[in-house]
């Protein structure tokens, strides 16, 4: 009795709801900041109501058809293929994206990965949409306002849909005589750029300005670059580098993460490595030498030059800590090894209180034996610090931070886009295991549910 009671107590408050709502998860984590807000609000605000423009003619309207089906390595499909088809858009444009779910029986959402959309548009199932059945449709609406590269996939059953080929590679910005595309994605075990395994070539004139739009749309870092000639880092998560420098060395991609390489083609050509020498793009004239990637990665930490980041961090209205940490217990009945927010096991994790205006630090730190590259929506983060050490570079804005064990990174934001956002770790089944909470505006609340008839499951 001694043992089972105690492990009944400790099974049965570990049960998730069937269905609950997002915003009433977990406990309100304020950062030191007022509870209600810099002023207090006279009704609640819906974030259904958050939306894109609903009037005016887009610039931009593609159609999504979303099936379950063998298609190459791929087990699901956009249009026919996977990746799904390249969305092209310039800063300043009318997007709208109108997902036909046909044959996809979880159901599917599309969510802008690294775009700030108005919250309406995030595409996460039960938290800002029902995920869209079979036989339904889900139209989306936004401007496209920082150029940039991107990524668009499913935020319903994400661990399973995306891994089989739910996503696709959006840009905004136009398009140049030197732009490569390499969406990275691994189907069963094999890597590929762009749906194809094995070395690829792509023919550009030498003294061309390559730009590679490099997106790591698997659940692991990898070490990418480009070899044959120096290169410069110039964008990172669809924010542009200050006075990138050429540099030899790797480039450390997080999972979720983009980045873009620049270089000039020599007249014998340079070479993308995605992770491995099997798994290269030539780029050029002629097919250029192989060869491996160096041992040293660039850090961003110290990489282009500082400038103005247009707030002031000491000024915080609100500091949270997001401290990753694993221990045995139940997860929904289930034993076994999970991870925890701030101690606290999923779905009693901290809710992140903010307010519309707040400057917001936070310290992320990771003591669980993995690395998580972690995400949160609707929002670029500026890197301060790691493990101490101030950033004296170019300003690092992200949205993706690989957050390795041992490692504290501390970030800071405006809360400039009201809403419900999630704040997760992007090695996907780590947010199915419980590494997954929400940035939370004050006097908002959802209409959707997790769970229940609509069968939402965003991880």
């Amino acid at each position: 009795m001694a043992v089972l009671v105690p492990l009944g107590y400790l099974w049965a408050t570990s049960l998730v709801p069937g269905t609950y709502n997002a915003a009433d998860m977990g406990y309100a984590d304020y950062g030191g900041g007022p509870a209600g807000g810099h002023e207090h609000m006279h009704h609640e605000m819906n974030i259904a109501d958050l939306t894109g423009p609903k009037t005016g003619t887009p610039d931009v309207s593609v159609t999504l058809v979303a099936r379950k089906e063998k298609k190459g390595l791929a087990g699901y499909t956009l249009n026919g293929s996977s990746p799904g088809p390249l969305i092209r858009a310039e800063s300043g444009d009318l997007v709208q994206v109108t997902l036909i779910n046909e044959s996809v029986p979880d159901g599917a959402t599309l969510h802008w990965h690294g775009i700030d959309v108005p919250n309406a548009e995030d595409g996460v199932a039960g938290v800002t949409q029902d995920a869209v059945p079979v036989g339904g449709q889900h139209v989306y609406r936004f401007r496209a306002k920082d150029a940039g590269t991107y990524w668009y996939h499913s935020h319903q059953v994400s661990s399973d849909e995306v891994k089989g080929g739910l996503f696709g590679p959006i840009v905004i910005a136009p398009k140049t005589p030197g732009e490569v595309l390499a969406t990275i994605h691994t189907y069963d075990g094999k890597r590929t750029i762009n749906g194809l395994t094995g070395s690829q070539r792509q023919q550009l004139t030498a003294g061309t300005a390559a730009r590679v739009r490099v997106i790591n749309t698997d659940n692991a870092i990898l070490r990418i670059g480009l070899t044959g000639t120096p290169y410069k880092v110039v964008a990172v998560d669809g924010r542009e580098v200050n006075k990138p420098t050429p540099t030899t060395k790797a480039y450390a991609l997080a999972a979720g993460g983009r980045v873009d390489l620049e270089a000039i083609v020599p007249p014998t050509g340079l070479r993308f490595v995605a992770g491995t020498a099997a798994l290269t793009l030539g780029i050029g004239p002629v097919d250029p030498p192989t060869a491996e990637l160096p041992a040293e990665t660039v850090d961003l930490l110290t990489y282009g030059t500082p400038k103005a980041i247009g707030f002031d961090p000491a000024k915080a209205d609100r500091r949270f800590e997001y401290r990753i940490g694993r221990r045995i217990g139940f997860l929904d009945g289930v034993p076994g090894l999970w991870w925890t927010i701030n101690g606290h096991k999923f779905p009693d994790v901290p809710m992140f209180m903010v307010a519309e205006g707040d400057i917001v630090r936070m310290t992320i730190s990771n003591t669980s034996g993995q690395a998580h590259p972690m995400h949160l929506h609707g929002h670029h983060a500026v890197v301060l610090s790691r493990n101490g050490v101030a950033s004296t570079g170019s300003p690092w804005w992200t949205d993706t931070v690989e957050v390795g064990n041992n490692e504290t990174y501390e970030i800071a934001f405006v809360a400039d886009n009201p809403g419900l956002w999630m704040d997760h770790c992007h090695n996907l089944p780590h947010a199915s295991e419980g590494l997954m909470t929400h940035l939370m505006y004050a006097g908002y609340v959802t209409p959707f549910r997790i769970g229940g008839t609509t069968h939402n499951t965003p991880e």
